[in-house]
């Protein structure tokens, strides 16, 4: 009869105790299946290559440039097409800087913050310019040379770029300074006229 009571006090311990193990194992699969995503995650924040970073840096650089010669540009320019063309630079490298900027931070890449040197000169000669003479010089170096250089960029680049997010970057961008090279070149070419 002891024998009969503890048998069966056991089996009762050993049923609760198989209860509480599968608990905590569907307990713990959320927390694995979240424990899973976040290293899925973390893999897509893992440090870039250094050419994916500069790629990065670049993308960020000339987004900068960009709105910083255009904000010069509404301040300044007679044309109210050169206005125009430079509040359509400041809206959409504005976008393409946000866009950057949440990859970088994912990534956990340091952009610069202001224009390179050679921008701050060309803001410098465009500063002591006014009338058509500052919308010529605009449309030449923010215009039509600016995005032909990043478009090289952005194209030999996309070829090398290793990390997807960079890569999208890249890839959304590409159109984007196609066009705006398309209309400083047709803009030039009128002017020209």
């Amino acid at each position: 009869m002891q024998k009969s009571k503890t048998l069966k006090m056991l089996l009762a311990v050993s049923a609760a105790a198989a209860m509480f193990n599968t608990v905590g194992v569907q307990a713990q699969t959320p927390t694995s299946a979240a424990q899973n995503v976040a290293a899925g995650q973390a893999g897509s924040s893992a440090k870039l290559s250094a050419g994916d970073e500069k790629a990065v840096k670049d993308m960020a650089q000339a987004n900068i440039n960009e709105i910083a010669a255009a904000k010069l540009a509404l301040s300044k320019a007679q044309s109210s097409d050169v206005k125009a063309f430079a509040q359509q630079m400041v809206e959409d490298h504005g976008a393409a800087l946000t866009k950057v900027q949440a990859v970088a931070q994912q990534k956990g890449v340091t952009l610069p913050t202001e224009p390179d040197a050679s921008h701050k000169a060309i803001a410098a000669k465009l500063e002591k310019q006014s009338g058509n003479a500052f919308d010529k010089m605009y449309m030449e170096n923010a215009g039509t040379k600016d995005h032909k250089m990043v478009l090289a960029k952005l194209k030999s680049d996309a070829m090398q770029i290793k990390d997807a997010d960079v890569k999208a970057l890249a890839d959304a961008h590409t159109p984007v300074v196609e066009q705006h090279l398309k209309s400083a070149q047709q803009m030039s070419m009128s002017a020209g006229k």
